[in-house]
C-alpha cells in the first residue's frame, strides 16, 4: 500500500467495507425513489459527505488522505456496485472535478478553491461536447479578448454532466479562430453564477437516475484572464489528458459492476435448480461464469498497471494508450458480464426487484459507460494512433 496515504492499511481496507456497506445499503435503498424522481435527494449528499465520499481522493493539502491513484480506484470500484447515478457523480468528484484545477490552475485560483472540494462546497462540471460541432479542434464556443483584456465567452455545450449539482465548469473555447488546429483551444474556470450562464434542459436518461444533465449556453460571459486554465493554445492538451485519466475511472466503474454482476449471478446459479441439479452444475453456466470471471480478471490487471505507472509520472507516454484501452475492453467487458447475468438469471432478472441484487437497473445503468469520455469507436482511434507512435509496443513497470 501507499506510505505516504493519511490512514492505515487496515483503515483503508475498512474504509472500502464501510462504502460497500453504504451502496449495497441504504444508496440502493434510496434509489427506489430517485428512479421515479430522476432527483438526487439531499441525504445522498449528506451521506456521501459523512463517508467521506468527497475527502478521500484529495491531496492532504487539500483535507484529503494523500492516497494513490490505485488506491483511490479501489475505493471507486466499491462505490460503482451501487445504484449508476450516484456513481457518476461520485466518480466524475473523485477525478476531474478537482484534478483540472489543481494541475492547471493559477495559484491565486488554487488558494482560494481546492479546499472547498473536501466536503462539497464546490463541484465543477466539465464541458466539452457541442451538439454542431464535437469534442476536437471543430469547436465553435469562443472565449475571445476584449478592451480590457478578458475573455468573453459566447457559445454552447451539450450532453454535460453534473449541471444540477455544480458551481463551476471546466469550458474548452476557441481563443484564436484564426488558427485551424488544437492550437486554437483554450481552457477556462467558469463561475457557474456569472452573468451569461445559461442551463438548457436536456431529457431524462434511459439508466443512471439522479444524475443532471442539460445543455449549456453562454452570452458574453466575461472572465478575467484569472480563469484561464493553463496557456492559451493549451485546451485541447489539458482535455485530452483530463479525459485520459477519467477514462480509467469509467473502466474502473464497469469494473465494479461486472464484479457485482458477477457475484451474483453465481449466487443465482447455485440456488436455481432444474431437473434435479443447480444450473451451475451444468456445463453451459460454467462457460458463461468462466468467461465473465475471465474478462473481469483481464480488465482488474489492465486497470492496475495504468495505476502504477500514473503513480509513477502521471504525464507518462503511454497514459492516453493505456487509458484507451481500458475504457475500450471495460466495455467489452461489461457487455458480455451483463448479458451472462440477464440470461443465467433468465426472465427473473428482467424484473425490476429481485432478491440477489438489482439485475434489471445495473443492465441499464451499465450501459451509460459505452458513452461516457468517448464511445468505442473513439477509443479505438485514440489507441490505434498512439499504438503508430510507438511502434506497436507499450512499456511497463513491473
Amino acid at each position: 500500500m501507499n506510505p505516504n496515504a493519511k490512514i492505515t492499511d487496515e483503515q483503508f481496507e475498512a474504509y472500502l467495507k464501510q462504502i460497500r456497506e453504504l451502496v449495497e445499503g441504504p444508496f440502493d435503498e434510496m434509489q427506489k425513489e430517485i428512479e421515479v424522481t430522476n432527483t438526487f435527494p439531499e441525504e445522498f449528499y449528506e451521506l456521501a459527505k459523512k463517508n467521506d465520499l468527497y475527502r478521500f481522493y484529495l491531496p492532504s493539502e487539500y483535507g484529503g488522505w494523500d492516497l494513490n491513484e490505485l488506491e483511490i480506484l479501489r475505493v471507486q470500484e466499491e462505490f460503482s456496485r451501487g445504484p449508476g447515478g450516484m456513481r457518476m457523480h461520485l466518480h466524475h468528484a473523485a477525478d476531474m472535478n478537482w484534478r483540472i484545477l489543481d494541475d492547471y490552475g493559477k495559484p491565486e485560483l488554487k488558494a482560494k478553491y481546492m479546499d472547498k472540494f473536501q466536503d462539497k462546497t464546490i463541484y465543477c462540471n466539465f464541458a466539452i461536447t457541442e451538439q454542431n460541432g464535437g469534442t476536437g479542434a471543430d469547436l465553435h464556443t469562443t472565449a475571445l479578448k476584449d478592451e480590457n483584456g478578458n475573455y468573453v465567452l459566447n457559445g454552447e455545450k451539450w450532453l454535460i454532466s453534473h449541471t444540477d449539482c455544480s458551481d463551476f465548469t471546466y469550458v474548452i473555447a476557441v481563443t484564436d479562430p484564426e488558427k485551424s488546429g488544437n492550437e486554437r483551444l483554450s481552457a477556462f474556470f467558469v463561475p457557474n453564477d456569472a452573468p451569461g450562464f445559461e442551463i438548457v434542459p436536456m431529457p431524462h436518461m434511459m439508466g443512471c437516475k439522479g444524475a443532471g444533465h442539460a445543455g449549456l449556453k453562454f452570452t458574453n460571459l466575461v472572465l478575467s484572464p484569472e480563469y484561464l486554465l493553463g496557456e492559451e493554445g493549451q485546451g485541447m492538451e489539458i482535455a485530452i489528458h483530463s479525459l485520459s485519466v477519467s477514462r480509467v475511472h469509467i473502466a474502473m466503474s464497469n469494473l465494479g459492476m461486472a464484479q457485482r454482476m458477477l457475484e451474483i449471478s453465481i449466487k443465482r446459479a447455485q440456488d436455481r435448480v432444474t431437473f434435479g441439479k443447480p444450473i451451475a452444475k451444468r456445463q453451459m453456466i460454467k462457460a458463461k461464469i468462466a468467461d465473465m470471471d475471465m474478462m473481469i480478471h483481464v480488465l482488474r490487471c489492465a486497470i492496475y498497471d495504468f495505476a502504477r505507472d500514473f503513480d509513477l509520472d502521471p504525464h507518462n507516454e503511454y497514459v492516453t494508450e493505456k487509458a484507451a484501452i481500458c475504457k475500450l475492453f471495460s466495455i467489452n467487458t461489461v457487455k458480455l458480464v451483463s448479458d451472462e447475468m440477464l440470461e443465467i438469471f433468465g426472465g427473473d432478472g428482467y424484473f425490476e426487484d429481485s432478491p440477489y441484487g438489482p439485475t434489471e437497473r445495473l443492465y441499464r445503468d451499465c450501459r451509460a459507460m459505452w458513452l461516457e469520455e468517448g464511445a468505442p469507436c473513439v477509443q479505438r482511434i485514440t489507441i490505434a494512433r498512439e499504438c503508430e507512435k510507438h511502434a506497436g509496443r507499450i512499456k511497463y513497470n513491473f
